[in-house]
């Protein structure tokens, strides 16, 4: 194991808190409250993940490895309705540490509306939110994401 980090080298718990501070990060409940309101749900987890647990239904699939690609304005591989900088986009994953860090790269692309959701989409089915079986075809499927078999 190393023991000595190279000069400016971070954690990733440090880089974790350092996103978090970026964030307003919302609650299941609130983050359910906001998409009825027109914020977009962005669930990041694999296909796997979404098989084994359920989804979200209503929620857009944009696997964290194309996050930013679909999410950016500019991207000529953005999604269609991504018109522009002022979308409420709301990342959830597994326990919400990863949709963290991927909100704060929303907000370095300038998406200034972006978070995530604490407690990820365990906390979302342990409030008895919306949920589908995995595969159930409650969710849009982004160009690239898998689905959940």
């Amino acid at each position: 194991m190393v023991t000595v980090r190279p000069p400016g080298a971070r954690t990733i718990d440090e880089i974790l808190v350092a996103a978090r501070a970026r964030l307003r990060r919302l609650t299941p409940q609130q983050a359910f409250g906001e998409v009825s309101l027109g914020g977009v749900l962005i669930d990041i987890r694999p296909a796997a993940q979404r098989a084994g647990k359920g989804e979200i239904p209503g929620s857009t699939i944009v696997e964290r490895n194309h996050l930013e690609w679909r999410l950016d304005p500019c991207s000529d591989a953005r999604l269609s309705w991504v018109t522009g900088y002022d979308h409420r986009i709301i990342v959830i994953c597994v326990d919400g540490y990863t949709s963290s860090l991927a909100a704060a790269a929303l907000l370095d692309l300038g998406l200034h509306r972006a978070t995530d959701v604490i407690g990820g989409f365990r906390a979302w089915t342990a409030e008895s939110l919306p949920s589908a079986p995995g595969g159930a075809g409650t969710v849009t499927l982004a160009p690239g994401a898998a689905p959940a078999l």
